[in-house]
């Protein structure tokens, strides 16, 4: 599952995912349930590691794309869909609304543009609020705040389950999965490609980019040289749960045209965000949060819910975003090739994830791609971990049925013994220490592991043939808490 070596004499698959993060998994899911043989191939030792677990964390319904574009269209369609499957999936999802705050009067100004933008986007239901009104509904707000733009369908999801639903679902349709498996070349060919890894060669038909931060490297190796990524910081602060009262919406800046600012907004673990930044790095790997950058939020949310700067920080953390000079989505399909290019998603591809899937699938078999022609099956059922469902410490007749599920470990987040075994043990277990964090939240509250890391590396180590690694440092892990 994790690299094996190519079956002597088999035929080549029909696709190879380049990617396996929320985009790159969601169209694996796509491909494989229709039958179609795939390998995901990333770098990484687990799926959904890059800008996909380092986000915001919000289901977007596309109010402020620019209307039009193929983002605009993507956004729209995926958001409907990651909402529906949530809810038979299990990935936590909470509809809070959000709230549009304009501070000044320029932005004031600004608000009935950003109004007609979202309707010509199809979302409708948004209106404007006066500052009384806004003040009813969030009354820790900061004073001087003129007024609002109510958009009703904004929620905030896990970003961790969902890439994590996507490739058990793709696994059990029967896609294999690459990890550790850096790709370093590429060997395009008449009938087949040879995708050059660190673990291997993988044959193929066809090869789909979504490599993310990496996907103009990708399309150079196919030909292509079309785009360059220009990665784009964002650092972001994550608060104690004791904060979670001061809020009941996404509070959200009146965008720019570099950058939508810096957002106040819960989590679905119960915790407070606040950020991005938003800074262009010359490293596609520099993950790093700055006395700076953090600064700078510290003040935004100052003047936005002043009672934050009060509350306990749990973590810092950044992720960095695959910028292009073109803002809408860089997607093409070339069937000369047999090569198909996503990439330039930013900041959306949590929201439109199962929109790019099916908008890529379409683009495949119309260039001649063969599909099962097969009704959308049902996913699996992934273990919960949000906050406003029922945790299994909660779940009297799940801890009569088995007490593991009853002996909380970490007692920050209330991870049970149950749900560390069953991680470790599911189709897609985790390789270190972050990725059973973002399995089961364990390590991931107020303490960030300085009580139970023993125990978690112990759990770990006895059920991994690995030597466990050491626990992430307080304070700086790189994802939502």
């Amino acid at each position: 599952m994790t690299g094996a070596a190519e079956t002597p004499g088999a035929p080549p698959a029909d696709v190879a995912i380049v990617g396996a993060g929320v985009v790159g998994t969601a169209i694996a899911r796509a491909l494989a349930c229709q039958d179609v043989s795939c390998v995901l191939i990333d770098a990484a030792n687990d799926v959904g590691t890059g800008t996909s677990k380092a986000n915001t964390a919000i289901l977007h319904t596309g109010f402020d794309a620019v209307p039009g574009s193929l983002e605009s269209r993507l956004l729209r369609r995926g958001s409907a869909l990651l909402a529906d499957y949530a809810r038979r999936a299990g990935i936590p999802v909470e509809r809070t609304g959000a709230l549009l705050v304009a501070w000044t009067p320029e932005q004031q100004a600004e608000l009935p543009a950003v109004e007609d933008k979202a309707r010509r986007n199809g979302v409708t239901d948004v209106y404007p609020i006066g500052p009384a009104e806004l003040c009813r509904r969030e009354p820790h707000l900061g004073p001087g705040a003129l007024g609002a733009l109510v958009i009703p369908g904004e929620s905030i999801i896990c970003p961790w389950t969902t890439p994590l639903a996507y490739a058990t679902q793709a696994l059990a349709a029967g896609a294999r999965l690459r990890l550790r498996s850096r790709v370093t070349g590429i060997r395009a060919g008449a009938a087949e490609h040879q995708v050059i890894t660190a673990t291997g060669v993988v044959r193929c038909r066809w090869v789909v980019n979504a490599a993310g931060l990496h996907s103009d490297t990708i399309d150079e190796m196919m030909g292509g040289g079309r785009f360059t990524i220009c990665p784009r910081r964002g650092e972001l602060i994550v608060f104690d749960k004791l904060a979670r009262p001061l809020l009941s919406s996404i509070l959200l800046p009146v965008p720019t045209a570099r950058t939508k600012g810096v957002l106040v907004a819960p989590t679905v673990y119960g915790n407070v965000l606040l950020g991005p930044t938003a800074e262009d790095v010359p490293g596609r790997d520099d993950v790093g949060t700055t006395a700076a950058g953090l600064t700078s939020l510290m003040a935004a949310g100052r003047r936005i819910l002043p009672r934050l700067a009060a509350e306990e920080v749990t973590a810092t953390y950044a992720g960095l975003r695959a910028a292009t000079a073109d803002r809408d989505y860089q997607i093409h399909v070339d069937p000369a090739r047999r090569y198909a290019c996503v990439a330039g998603i930013r900041s959306t591809g949590l929201s439109a994830s199962l929109g790019i899937a099916e908008y890529v699938t379409a683009l495949l078999a119309d260039a001649g791609l063969r599909l099962a022609g097969r009704p959308e099956p049902d996913p699996p059922v992934m273990p919960y971990i949000g906050q406003a469902g029922t945790r299994p410490y909660q779940d009297a007749a799940r801890i009569a049925a088995d007490p593991e599920y009853g002996r909380i470990v970490c007692h920050c987040e209330r991870v049970t013994r149950g749900e560390i075994r069953d991680a470790l043990a599911g189709p897609l277990p985790p390789a270190d220490l972050d990725g059973l964090r973002r399995r089961t939240r364990v390590l991931n509250g107020r303490c960030q592991g300085f009580y139970c890391a023993a125990t978690v590396t112990a759990l770990f180590a006895s059920t991994t043939p690995a030597p466990a690694p050491a626990p992430a440092t307080a304070g700086t892990a790189a994802e939502p808490a």
